[in-house]
């Protein structure tokens, strides 16, 4: 029994249970759910898609964690971020007005570079309005979240800006004569990344504190103004790169679709690792485990007939449940439970 109970309260244990339960339904829907196949020299399946396809959410996550430990709110615009992004670089790779071009005009690795820097950019102007002039971060990412689509249809000049330029492809699908899909790699690089920072230095910590009373951190000696602002930051170069990811697979900026509920899955993947968006402390790993799980998620619903309409609203629901275990009401009213139980047992033996 003590066993148990030290299993459940293990940090990703929540995290992994939905996972697992989520990966359990697929498996018994479709037992083949496991089975991995090469074709044409690329690894095909279902457990590959999920890996493939979550890997904007997993990215997105990342700078969501730290955004909802710092600030203790959400940034609700790194969807529109994400098309902004890739409407910046594929206008300046193919030329401003350009609709469909198969050659560049500057090199593919410096128009990448500045739609990462576009996301960052993004991330800086959220930043500082709640770091500075302390807007609530949903107010101040809403800003983008309404306007980031229609600038970056602005700077495709009002259309779909595709290109036909072989290696551009790669970074959203395969390299040749690699059997695994780029993005799977690129996810690694930021995670990686992003941990060794966190890691081998002081920032993890200075973010808990900041979340958990920014006021006492400032006493401190912490410069809780310009960690919230980093964080930002960062959430806008993640979401740069994951617009990156989701331009090159289907070699076009498309302003309306690109990033389309983004937002909701980062937020959901956070919840489901078992962070409170109340801010303070967090859990990365856990965050991704929940990207992943959003997609394996997705990836049944898909399965189940469910359209992608209708999608948001099963994953609505599942923020509404995950929420309301979180609140402070509902695990006062187990841990009565629980007392009662533990005085109930006493009086009995």
């Amino acid at each position: 029994m003590k066993n148990i109970q030290k299993i459940t309260r293990m940090k990703l244990f929540f995290p992994l249970f939905c996972l697992l339960l989520v990966l359990l339904i697929n498996v018994v829907k479709d037992p083949g759910f496991f089975q991995i196949s090469v074709k044409n020299g690329v690894l095909y399946g279902r457990l590959i898609d999920v890996l493939n396809r979550g890997s904007e959410v997993a990215i997105l996550a990342v700078g969501q964690t730290l955004v909802v430990a710092v600030s203790a709110g959400t940034d609700i615009s790194v969807g529109s971020v994400m098309s902004l992004s890739a409407c910046f670089t594929t206008m300046l790779l193919a030329g401003y007005g350009v609709n469909t071009t198969t050659t560049i005009v500057m090199p593919m690795a410096l128009g990448l570079l500045a739609g990462i820097l576009m996301g960052g950019l993004c991330g800086a102007f959220n930043g500082a309005l709640v770091s500075k002039l302390r807007i609530q971060p949903m107010v101040a990412t809403l800003i983008l979240f309404t306007a980031a689509r229609a600038i970056g249809l602005l700077l495709c000049n009002n259309q779909i800006t595709y290109i036909r330029y072989e290696p551009y492809k790669y970074l959203g699908n395969f390299i040749p004569g690699c059997p695994i899909p780029t993005p799977i790699f690129v996810t690694i690089v930021v995670i990686v990344i992003i941990m060794l920072v966190l890691k081998k230095s002081a920032l993890g910590t200075f973010i808990q504190s900041v979340g958990i009373n920014s006021r006492a951190a400032r006493l401190l000696g912490i410069n809780s103004d310009f960690l919230c602002f980093l964080c930002y930051v960062i959430c806008g170069l993640c979401a740069g790169v994951a617009g990156m990811i989701a331009s090159s697979r289907i070699y076009c900026a498309d302003s309306n679709n690109i990033g389309l509920n983004y937002e909701m899955d980062a937020i959901l993947a956070v919840a489901l690792g078992g962070n409170s968006l109340a801010g303070g402390r967090f859990n990365m790993a856990g965050s991704i485990i929940g990207a992943y799980t959003i997609q394996a998620i997705t990836t049944t619903l898909l399965a189940m007939g469910v359209s992608t309409d209708q999608a948001p609203v099963v994953k609505a629901i599942i923020v509404i449940l995950i929420v309301v275990v979180q609140s402070p009401v509902f695990k006062s009213w187990v841990e009565t439970k629980k007392n009662r139980r533990r005085a109930e047992i006493k009086e009995a033996v």
